[in-house]
């Protein structure tokens, strides 16, 4: 009797330790999350919007644990432009100048490492990946439960988007493009 006794007790010991480190992936409301973006040049900026094609968050406990994040690129558009200049625009945002979306239709954002800094904020280390090359990324993100918000700051000219880029090019004056470019994410699961 005692050995059954100890058997369900160490069998009850088991399941509770595990179930305590069991990570549970949070999926992304895609429809209802947004992702925002500006870049800025030296006469002004753009702005727009970009759509999330998938994604979700490792979470253990209040903790993250890791995530990943896939980005359609094709789905770029501006919100600050109309008509011809809009279509110009998004058509050039989109060409080899810049993302090459027909070769590198989707980015991506791995998260690898995420710790609590103060009530729901957490400092993120992760892997961003653009037109095939990754390079490492760091910023904060505000993580509730239910909602995720994020601002990124990127070089583009890690990923090979150089085009109008005062880093690489001499005496573009009023046409250099800044080679930071701004992401703000709210997310929703």
């Amino acid at each position: 009797m005692k050995k059954i006794v100890l058997k369900g007790a160490l069998a009850s010991v088991i399941v509770i330790a595990t179930m305590s480190f069991t990570s549970i992936m949070e999926k992304v409301n895609v429809k209802d999350s947004t992702v925002k973006w500006v870049g800025e040049k030296v006469t002004g900026s753009h702005n727009g919007t970009i759509d999330l094609k998938s994604g979700y968050l490792d979470v253990e406990g209040d903790k993250i644990t890791g995530g990943e994040f896939v980005i359609d690129m094709t789905s770029l558009v501006s919100t600050d432009l109309e008509g011809e200049s809009k279509g110009k625009l998004e058509g050039h945002l989109k060409s080899d100048d810049f993302f090459g979306v027909a070769n590198h239709p989707e980015a991506k954002l791995v998260i690898n490492t995420a710790s609590k800094k103060s009530g729901t904020t957490y400092g993120v280390v992760g892997d961003l990946t653009i037109k095939g090359i990754t390079n490492p990324v760091t910023f904060d993100m505000d993580y509730d439960g239910k909602t995720a918000s994020a601002d990124l700051t990127i070089d583009r000219t890690k990923y090979e988007v150089r085009y109008g880029s005062g880093s690489f090019f001499d005496n573009l004056g009023d046409k250099t493009i800044y080679d930071e470019f701004e992401i703000s994410v709210d997310l929703k699961f």
